[in-house]
C-alpha cells in the first residue's frame, strides 16, 4: 500500500512563498518517480513538477519555471516543493503523486498509480 501525505498548504498573499511536503515510506521513496499536480477551481488536474528516484531528472511546467522548487530528502523520505513569487492563479489543490521511475511521458497523469488527499493553497491578498 502506496500512501503519500501532503501537508503545507494555506492561504498567502501574492508574491509570497509556501513549502509544501509529502511524506511516504521509504521503499515507495525509493523505487518510484515523484511528482506535484494542482487543480484549480472549475479546472483539470495539471502537471506541476517531477523529480526521478535519484534525483536526477527534473521537470518544471513553464508556468512555474523559475518560482518553485521540487526536491526530495531521503533522510525523511519526504518530497518538497517550495513555492516562490506565488501568484493569484496558483490557486489550487495541489497533489502528490507517486509512478514508474522513467516514464515516456513524465508529465502525464498516465504515468503515476498513486495519488494523495491533496492540500489547498489560496493565494489572495
Amino acid at each position: 500500500q502506496v500512501q503519500l501525505v501532503e501537508s503545507g498548504g494555506g492561504l498567502v498573499q501574492p508574491g509570497g512563498s509556501l513549502r509544501l511536503s509529502c511524506a511516504t515510506s521509504r521503499r515507495t521513496f525509493s523505487m518510484y518517480g515523484l511528482g506535484w499536480f494542482r487543480q484549480a477551481p472549475g479546472k483539470e488536474r495539471e502537471f506541476v513538477a517531477r523529480i526521478n528516484p535519484t534525483g536526477e531528472y527534473i521537470f518544471y511546467d513553464d508556468s512555474v519555471r523559475g518560482r518553485f522548487t521540487i526536491s526530495r530528502d531521503s533522510a525523511k523520505n519526504t518530497l518538497y516543493l517550495q513555492m516562490n513569487r506565488l501568484k493569484p492563479e496558483d490557486t489550487a489543490v495541489y497533489y502528490c503523486a507517486a509512478g514508474i521511475p522513467a516514464p515516456e511521458f513524465p508529465t502525464s497523469q498516465a504515468a503515476y498509480n498513486y495519488w494523495g488527499q491533496g492540500t489547498r493553497v489560496t493565494v489572495s491578498a
